[in-house]
């Protein structure tokens, strides 16, 4: 399965799923642990666990096995890595506090600090 399609995949059970706030950030050059990484919410820790244990089901029935899986059993905030699209489930208020999105869309700054300048001096 190409990458496209299985983030086309993911989307699609995220949708049938009744996921909210489904939000596909590209990420390709910014780290290497994944190309994609698709956020989004449930309503509740057991639609959390449901959305995530979906998402790794019909992701294997497609042909591509998760490499893992963390936080399923507790439900606030589950992850299924699927290698080329890793899957952030959370309920609101964890996603809300760590703010995934922000983190991910925020330029690279790279600074020097004065001790460092002034030591090259």
């Amino acid at each position: 399965m190409q990458l496209e399609q299985l983030k086309d995949l993911v989307v699609e059970v995220l949708n049938e799923m009744k996921a909210r706030d489904i939000s596909v950030m590209d990420v390709r050059g910014k780290t290497s642990v994944t190309d994609y990484m698709i956020v989004a919410s449930g309503t509740s820790d057991r639609h959390v666990k449901a959305i995530a244990e979906t998402v790794a089901y019909k992701s294997k029935e497609a042909g591509e096995a998760p490499l893992g899986s963390e936080g399923v059993q507790e439900g606030e905030w589950a992850l299924v890595d699927l290698n080329g699209v890793v899957v952030h489930l959370m309920l609101p208020k964890v996603r809300d506090f760590y703010s995934l999105e922000r983190l991910w869309s925020a330029p690279a700054l790279v600074t020097r600090s004065t001790a460092a300048a002034g030591a090259s001096a």
